[in-house]
């Protein structure tokens, strides 16, 4: 062919056009920031489709105060939508969500659908319901658990092909596929499996990811050690194989929901999963796909979630996200000082409030609270200002959102007196050492499936060292794993040397370990103490154990119960019970769990918590005796402890109490939902709380005066 110059130039410039538009395109829509999408737990209100959004793959912050973006009610048949994952189309023009259609309040882990739904812009959604049985009724008529789909491009046929596992009768969960249909609302034909197990033991929660024409199906196995697996092939839909069948995570805990996304402009890729059962999320980072090493440390977020996946998204995209669900009263700000307690930081649009708990010995009259921010958001002023004269006024700027002033304090708050999550906190006082110990619940696993016990040593109740794991279930009891709770500990003299007995549940039964120092370790007796209800009691759990001495007469005795109270003495080995002493103490109505006893002027105070630890109105009432077994007299004002709705403290409940040695000066140690966050957690504030003191102090009659939680605590 020959051309001409004029056709020549044409084509050219054509070409320089095209190309000009090609690259302005591709830089306009280069991805620069994440969408996480995810649910938060099993109660009423969690299994729904939330939003979180980051700018570098590491910090998140959830969209909409953490609440839902989508109505369970338009998009789903059972009422609970859970595992959402998300998928950017081949085209980049559409969005596809899948997620697994389950109300487990109502459901248990039984279902037979699924959600599909397809957007343009992020915001809209559109949806539809597959019911397996019902739209395969001869192959699956008979499935009765269809979860955690996900759904990934098939290139060679250019069909969205859909996949997750199912259940059949008495079988294994297997990982199936189908190809959705061209609208998005079913399946072309029905579904059939893609993995094939070696061992034939259940898989579930299937994620593939394609790197260098190889395909990496990552998923739930309990084949071998439980843990996310990984299988591989050359094509999509078929011929996976398994290098091996040991973990590719990086825990040791169980796990599931793996969610694999590459960091924009980088080679490296991350794996993230639910660590189910101690309520967290673990991120590992690899450059293969294949070996991983953890990166929690770099990890932030302001919400919990489940089972969730992330997706790059372009600025523009994220910029409507923040458009839409972003708001003055959840700004998205944080203040990331190292000499800030992170975990109670508030910063509340909805108050106008910013509060800046420092730690020990900060210099607040030139503190920085180091703010960073997303972009199209800005505070000012920036650096350090004199919070020693009182409030400071900050301003933040939202792109869209208009602007709000802030009035912020910082102060060095002494409540929590722990680091992190902990909760049922027992207090002694050990005369062996002159220290004061917290024996507490360690929290923040989901569903309270905690296996280990710690202690806190303290001169002066203010500055707690942590003393480390003094008892752990898997390894050091034999007759229980998990569901450690609400210890109790007492100091005993015996044949002038000190012991100490440590009294704690584990699968809802109490046990007894002895040491000769209070900071352990300790060892188990290798039974259950009390595994058994008093006669005439149907109800409760047998947990939350209290001992107390008698000063007056030097005899032990052990409280318990969860819907009832129950009192014995115990014999002077401290780890058997005089049976012929045992009564139900039952005070009220109102007992609900975690008994506590203290002596006084003659007088025997019994506390107790009233309500659900996942409540926000958990609170301390208590009544009187004349003796450790005897009769209880319940005062007209009984409340030790309850909420505070103005400073939103709440769920303020299951104590033990402390008298300085030699003085007639009292604390009261407790828990509360963690601050602030613990208000907007729902049921899941239960197993996330915070150990508190104040002070306890009782009027001339010897009546308790109900004691106001603060903030700042003990000074």
């Amino acid at each position: 062919m020959n051309l001409g110059k004029k056709t020549i130039l044409v084509v050219l410039m054509a070409f320089v056009a095209s190309t000009f538009f090609f690259t302005s395109c591709n830089k306009s829509e280069k991805y620069e920031a994440y969408l996480f999408t995810y649910f938060t737990g099993n109660a009423p209100g969690e299994e729904a489709i939330r939003f979180a959004v980051s700018e570098d793959g590491y910090n998140y912050r959830a969209l909409n105060n953490n609440q839902p973006v989508l109505n369970n009610d338009e998009i789903c048949e059972t009422g609970g939508v859970r595992d959402p994952h998300i998928l950017r189309s081949a085209d980049g023009k559409t969005f596809y969500m899948v997620a697994t259609d389950l109300y487990v309040p109502e459901m248990g882990w039984k279902n037979y659908a699924m959600v599909l739904l397809k957007s343009t812009d992020l915001i809209h959604w559109e949806s539809s319901v597959v019911n397996i049985p019902k739209a395969f009724p001869e192959p699956f008529g008979d499935v009765w658990r269809v979860w955690a789909p996900q759904t990934i491009y098939d290139e060679e046929v250019g069909k969205y092909m859909v996949y997750f596992s199912m259940v059949q009768g008495e079988g294994p969960d297997i990982i199936y596929c189908a190809y959705a249909n061209e609208d998005f609302t079913g399946f072309e034909e029905a579904p059939k499996q893609l993995l094939y197990n070696p061992t034939n033991n259940a898989c579930i929660d299937g994620d593939i990811i394609k790197k260098d024409n190889k395909y990496y199906f990552f998923h739930k196995s309990e084949s071998g050690a439980p843990g996310i697996k990984l299988a591989i092939s050359d094509k999509l839909t078929e011929g996976y194989e398994y290098p091996n069948l040991e973990r590719v995570d990086c825990e040791k805990e169980n796990v599931e929901g793996s969610g694999v996304f590459k960091l924009n402009n980088s080679d490296e890729w991350i794996l993230m999963y639910d660590v189910y059962g101690l309520g967290r999320y673990q991120f590992t980072k690899s450059t293969d796909l294949e070996h991983f090493t953890v990166i929690d440390e770099a990890i932030s977020m302001n919400f919990k979630p489940r089972h969730g996946t992330v997706m790059p998204i372009t600025k523009k995209e994220l910029q409507r996200l923040l458009d839409k669900w972003g708001s003055l009263d959840d700004p998205l700000i944080e203040a990331n000082s190292e000499l800030l307690k992170k975990q109670n930081v508030v910063i509340s649009g909805a108050r106008g409030i910013m509060r800046f708990p420092v730690k020990k010995g900060v210099d607040i009259s030139s503190f920085d609270p180091q703010f960073t921010s997303f972009a199209g958001t800005t505070v000012t002023p920036l650096g350090p200002q004199d919070f020693s004269k009182g409030l400071v006024e900050y301003t933040v700027s939202m792109e869209g959102k208009g602007d709000q002033i802030y009035k912020a304090t910082a102060s060095e708050d002494h409540n929590p007196v722990l680091d992190g999550m902990y909760a049922d906190p027992d207090i002694l006082y050990a005369e062996k050492t002159g220290k004061y110990y917290i024996y507490p619940t360690s929290d923040g696993f989901h569903n309270w499936g905690g296996y280990y016990f710690k202690t806190f040593s303290s001169e002066n109740l203010i500055d707690w060292k942590d003393e480390g794991i003094i008892l752990n279930l898997r390894g050091d009891v034999l007759w229980a794993n998990d569901n450690a709770w609400a210890p109790c500990i007492i100091e005993k003299k015996i044949n002038g040397e000190y012991k100490y007995f440590f009294y704690f549940c584990g699968k809802q039964k109490i046990g007894v370990a002895v040491a000769d120092n209070p900071e352990g370790p300790f060892v188990d007796s290798g039974k259950p103490l009390i595994n058994w209800k008093p006669d005439g009691i149907k109800g409760g759990q047998e947990i939350d154990p209290d001992v107390f001495t008698d000063p007056k007469t030097g005899k032990s005795y052990l409280y318990w119960g969860n819907g009832y109270m129950a009192g014995v003495e115990l014999n002077d080995d401290m780890t058997s019970l005089k049976m012929n002493t045992l009564k139900v103490m039952t005070p009220d109505q109102t007992f609900r769990e975690g008994v506590y006893v203290i002596y006084r002027n003659d007088t025997y105070y019994f506390m107790w918590s009233e309500d659900d630890t996942r409540s926000p109105n958990y609170k301390v009432r208590y009544a009187t005796s004349k003796s450790p077994l005897g009769e209880l007299t319940i005062p007209e004002n009984n409340i030790v402890i309850q909420r505070d709705d103005a400073q939103e403290i709440m769920a303020t409940g299951h104590n033990s109490a402390i008298q300085v040695p030699g003085k007639d000066e009292w604390y009261l140690v407790y828990h509360r939902f963690t601050y602030p966050k613990g208000k907007y957690m729902g049921r899941s504030a239960g197993f996330n709380r915070e150990v508190c003191i104040d002070k306890l102090e009782f009027d001339a009659d010897g009546n308790i005066i109900e004691v106001k939680p603060t903030l700042e605590g003990l000074q």
